[in-house]
């Protein structure tokens, strides 16, 4: 009896857990999309480009439900542009564009901690824009914001579990089939929760070690 309980909790562990590649796929697509767009904005805003725009699009992004956002891009998108878009590319771009407004405040910051010296003695030495972004002031903003973009990261990964509500087949959505086919979500929901905090203690994990290791490149 002992063994065949221990079987049929595995067996419940393995089913919940087969969510995980889905919301790593999530995970992972939102935080590239959101921090490709995330600099462009950090970068147009102090140089003045598309300032009022982007200002009213961090806005919006702010102040509405991201299950709203999804829902939108998921529903409305298509029938706006004339494309078809999977469960899965939706969350991505929703949780990506989501996280991109967070990512953009938090450069923001980290750049307006630099001394503006450097921007004018890279002006004076003509250095390119490009290089003085890419050489000169990321390497030293990104050493300075790591903590808050490692708990912006850890943020994504537990919004993905929205993704479920659309019936993507990710952990959360696992567990709600799980329980709805044993008419209890005790269980479920505790497999469920054990593995959002691995992956949680994970990534904190990975951003202690490098954050030490640029530290140790630092000194």
């Amino acid at each position: 009896m002992m063994m065949h309980n221990m079987a049929g909790f595995i067996e419940q562990v393995v089913f919940v857990g087969s969510g995980i590649v889905v919301t790593l796929e999530l995970l992972v697509g939102g935080i590239v999309i959101g921090l490709l767009l995330g600099t462009l904005f950090a970068i147009a805003r102090y140089s003045g480009v598309c300032v009022g725009i982007i200002n009213c699009l961090i806005s919006i992004i702010r102040g509405t439900p991201l299950i709203l956002q999804l829902s939108f891009v998921y529903f409305l998108v298509p029938v706006l542009l004339g494309i078809s878009l999977s469960i899965v590319a939706s969350g991505m771009i929703t949780f990506g564009i989501n996280s991109s407004v967070y990512i953009a405040e938090i450069l923001r910051a980290g750049i307006a901690h630099l001394p503006k010296g450097q921007f004018e003695a890279a002006k004076t030495l003509q250095i390119p824009t490009f290089y003085v972004w890419r050489d000169i002031v990321f390497p030293q903003v990104l050493r300075n914001i790591l903590p808050a973009l490692i708990n912006e990261i850890i943020t994504v990964s537990k919004d993905t579990a929205l993704i479920a509500t659309l019936g993507g087949m990710d952990i959360m959505r696992k567990m709600q089939i799980l329980a709805a086919q044993q008419f209890t979500y005790f269980m479920p929901l505790c497999i469920a929760a054990l593995y959002y905090y691995c992956l949680v203690l994970l990534l904190e994990h990975i951003g202690k070690k490098i954050e030490k290791r640029g530290q140790y490149v630092k000194n």
